[in-house]
């Protein structure tokens, strides 16, 4: 029986690559030549894959924001009753970000930006998160724990009182608040938010 060589596609190593030396050096020191020369490849060889630096950059950072909405979507998938699964999907949001700003600076920084001009990456990253929110959101309308007098005022209410610890933006500002505070802010907060669904107040 033959030996199956699995190799990563050229796509992904170059994104490994490209996360790698964004983490290092930062965006303004990565460099398409730099790349390719990781890779073992010519310059005009990534350009086949990525039409420009600018490209891959949100590339790298396109694939962080799938990483962390998969961690979303498994816990708005999960059995849990909603209001459960609202809270902790509230805390993995905020969780994901903080972490981010601390393990991955740069990463960070090209994430603010794209959200500062609304590149098309953040874009669908919204649209996919306020798929998981009203997944949420209608599955506890439907079994009473949830019973807004508003659907779209209630998923405006989630995203407006959590805003400060799920946006980029907001987050660096907080960089230097203690974990222990940010997470008794947010925690007060998620049961405003709880309670507001639950009694019909939005």
């Amino acid at each position: 029986m033959k030996n199956v060589r699995h190799t990563v596609p050229v796509d992904v190593q170059l994104l490994n690559i490209a996360a790698d030396q964004l983490r290092r050096h930062g965006p303004r020191h990565v460099t398409v030549v730099g790349i390719a020369d990781a890779a073992g490849m010519t310059h005009a060889n990534v350009y086949r894959y990525f039409a420009n630096k600018g490209a891959l950059i949100d590339a790298v950072a396109g694939q962080w924001l799938r990483q962390m909405e998969a961690i979303i979507a498994e816990i708005a998938d999960s059995p849990d009753p909603a209001d459960d699964k609202l809270e902790r999907l509230i805390q993995a949001w905020a969780r994901a970000h903080r972490d981010l700003l601390k393990q991955d600076r740069h990463l960070f920084d090209v994430y603010c930006t794209a959200t500062e001009t609304s590149r098309s990456l953040v874009r669908k990253h919204r649209a996919r998160m306020r798929q998981l929110i009203e997944r949420v959101l209608d599955e506890g309308i439907v079994t009473g724990k949830f019973d807004p007098r508003d659907r779209e005022k209630a998923h405006a209410f989630i995203s407006d009182a959590v805003y400060r610890f799920i946006n980029p933006l907001t987050v660096r500002l907080d960089a230097d608040v203690p974990q222990d505070i940010l997470d008794q802010r947010l925690a007060t907060m998620i049961r405003v938010v709880l309670r507001a669904l639950a009694n019909g107040s939005v």
